[in-house]
């Protein structure tokens, strides 16, 4: 199972033609299981220019599966861990939304499919973050 992050998602709706947004597509063709999360559909739908385009993007979001973070106040405290982690890693993190994405992934075992650099450097730090290969 794959939590999609918002950097793929942008890319893939705008049509744009890279590595990662071609391994979403597969893994949309092959059936695999994936899902997004409250922030990530925040993040998508707060790019929308106009209502009409926030109805679309919705409509489409809406159809796509959710996981949550299931630890209720453990899972924010689990998320600034992951920070404090990072830190002592010689990581900074800019994004605190990136940091519950990421408690997204671990707590519901998922592998992150994403475009984005502070995944990748957070991943070296925590183990616990499995990143979507892209072979």
């Amino acid at each position: 199972m794959i939590l999609v992050d918002t950097s793929v998602l942008i890319d893939y709706l705008k049509g744009a033609e890279t590595t990662v947004t071609s391994a979403f597509g597969k893994i949309i063709e092959n059936g695999m299981p994936y899902g997004i999360n409250e922030l990530i559909y925040l993040e998508v739908l707060q790019g929308a220019r106009t209502i009409a385009e926030f109805q679309k993007l919705q409509e489409y979001l809406e159809t796509i599966p959710f996981y949550y973070l299931n630890l209720g106040k453990e899972s924010y405290e689990r998320a600034a861990q992951l920070n404090i982690t990072c830190r002592q890693f010689g990581l900074t993190m800019r994004s605190t939304i990136d940091l519950l994405i990421a408690q997204t992934a671990i707590e519901n075992d998922l592998f992150l499919l994403h475009n984005d650099r502070d995944f990748t450097n957070m991943a070296k730090a925590i183990t616990a973050l499995k990143i979507f290969e892209i072979i």
